[in-house]
C-alpha cells in the first residue's frame, strides 16, 4: 500500500482538459517489443496523486517490471460499490503519420487529438470530473477507480488482479471506447504460435535434412479445415460476424532457396464466442497439430496467449441501468477487454466508454468534444445509483 498526501495544487482545481493533457503527455506505450515498451508508472503516479487529492485511499500494485503497476483507489467502504475500470497503456504509434505530436493534446475541429484520448486515457479524465461533482455527497457504498497495465500487450495487469483476488466490489464499468453505449458481449482472443523445428541441409539431397516447411504445409491444411469447422459449428446472431474466426497471420521460415528449411513459425489467431472454452479449444489444437511431423522427422510446439470471451450476467442490474440511462440496448463487439477478468472476481460487469473504437489504434486518434459532457453525466449518474 502506498499512501500519498494531498498536493498543494489540488486535483479539485484542474479542468478536464488539464487532466487529459497531462495523461496524454505521459508516454505509456506497451508492446511485446521491449525496445518500444515504455511502462505505465508515470500515468499511475499522476492518477494516484489526483485521487489522493480527492480523499481516495490509494494502493499501487507493482508488477514484475518495475516500470509497470496497477492502481486501486478507494473512496468509502462497504460490501458493494462501483468500480470505474480502465487500462493506462496505449498501443505503439508512428508519429510521422500524425498531424501533430501524439503526446501533445491538440484541440481542432471540435475534437481532442492525442494517443490515448479515445483508448482509453480519456475515460479517466472524465471519470475524475464525475467524481469531483459527487465530492460533497456521502457515499453509502465504496467508489473504486481501477487503472491497469499492459492491456494492449499481455493483460498482465488484469491477470495480477485476479491472482491477488482484488478489488472486491459488486459492480464494474470498463470504460473502453463504445460511444457510451453499453456492451454486454465480446469475443475472446487466442494468439497461437506454432513452431516447427527440422534440420537444414543442402537442397540437392532431401535425405540430408528434415524440412520444416513440409510439416508446416500439413499444419496449414489442418487449420484451414478447423477454420471451416468452427464457422459451421458455432453461431451467435448477436455478433456482426456471428461465428468464431480463425486468422492465419504470418509465416516465417527458412533462409535460402538452396537449403532445406530447418525452422518455420506460424502465428495465427482465433476469436471464440462467449460460451466457448478456451482451454478446451487449445487442447483440440494440440491434438490436431502436435502429432504432425513424425514422418518428416520434425518437432512441433504450440504456445498461446488468451483473453476469455465475455458475456454480462443475464440478470445484470448494471446492464439494465446502463440501457435505461443511455437508451441503447446492450450490444456486442469483436474486440476484447479486461471485463472477463473482473467478472472472475465476482463483479457485475458492463463495458461502456466515451470514445469510438473506429478512432482507436489509428493515427490522429481523437475524442469528440461533444462526448465529454454527456459521458461525465452518465458516469455521475452511475456513481449516484450504485454508491450514493
Amino acid at each position: 500500500m502506498l499512501f500519498l498526501r494531498p498536493s498543494p495544487y489540488t486535483g479539485r482545481d484542474m479542468k478536464i482538459t488539464d487532466t487529459l493533457r497531462q495523461l496524454i503527455a505521459c508516454n505509456s506505450i506497451s508492446s511485446s517489443d521491449q525496445s518500444i515498451d515504455q511502462g505505465n508508472r508515470g500515468v499511475i503516479d499522476l492518477l494516484a496523486q489526483w485521487l489522493v487529492d480527492l480523499n481516495f485511499s490509494v494502493e499501487i500494485m507493482p508488477l514484475a517490471d518495475p516500470r509497470k503497476a496497477n492502481l486501486i483507489a478507494t473512496l468509502g467502504s462497504g460490501p458493494g460499490g462501483l468500480v470505474l475500470a480502465g487500462h493506462t497503456d496505449t498501443v505503439p504509434c508512428d508519429d510521422k503519420l500524425w498531424r501533430q505530436s501524439p503526446f501533445q493534446l491538440t484541440e481542432r475541429d471540435n475534437r481532442f487529438y492525442g494517443l490515448g484520448t479515445c483508448d482509453m486515457k480519456g475515460f479517466f479524465a472524465l471519470a475524475i470530473e464525475a467524481i469531483k461533482r459527487s465530492a460533497n455527497q456521502q457515499l453509502r457504498q465504496p467508489l473504486i477507480v481501477l487503472a491497469t497495465a499492459d492491456e494492449e500487450s499481455s493483460m498482465d495487469g488484469a491477470r495480477a488482479l485476479t491472482a491477488a483476488g482484488k478489488p472486491l466490489a459488486r459492480y464494474a464499468l470498463v470504460g473502453e471506447p463504445t460511444g457510451m453505449r453499453p456492451v454486454a458481449l465480446h469475443k475472446g482472443i487466442m494468439i497461437e504460435t506454432l513452431v516447427v523445428r527440422g534440420h537444414s541441409g543442402h537442397s540437392s539431397n532431401p535425405a540430408l535434412g528434415n524440412n520444416a516447411l513440409h510439416t508446416m504445409h500439413d499444419a496449414l491444411g489442418v487449420l484451414r479445415r478447423l477454420q471451416a469447422e468452427l464457422k459451421s459449428r458455432y453461431h451467435n446472431p448477436l455478433f456482426e460476424v456471428d461465428f468464431p474466426t480463425l486468422n492465419l497471420g504470418y509465416v516465417h521460415g527458412g533462409d535460402n532457396p538452396n537449403r532445406i528449411c530447418g525452422h518455420c513459425e506460424l502465428g495465427f489467431e482465433i476469436r471464440p464466442l462467449p460460451g466457448m472454452d478456451i482451454d478446451e479449444l487449445h487442447a483440440l489444437l494440440g491434438q490436431r497439430l502436435l502429432g504432425l511431423g513424425a514422418d518428416e522427422g520434425t518437432e512441433v510446439s504450440l504456445e498461446y496467449f488468451s483473453v476469455p470471451p465475455f458475456a454480462a450476467d443475464t440478470d445484470s442490474e448494471l446492464l439494465r441501468y446502463c440501457e435505461k440511462l443511455t437508451g441503447h440496448s446492450g450490444s456486442s463487439v469483436a474486440f476484447a477487454t479486461e471485463a472477463p477478468f473482473l467478472q472472475q472476481l465476482g463483479m457485475d460487469v458492463v463495458v461502456m466508454g466515451p470514445g469510438n473504437i473506429d478512432q482507436a489504434h489509428q493515427p490522429d486518434e481523437y475524442l469528440g468534444a461533444d462526448r465529454i459532457e454527456p459521458s461525465v453525466d452518465y458516469i455521475s449518474q452511475l456513481i449516484g445509483k450504485f454508491c450514493l
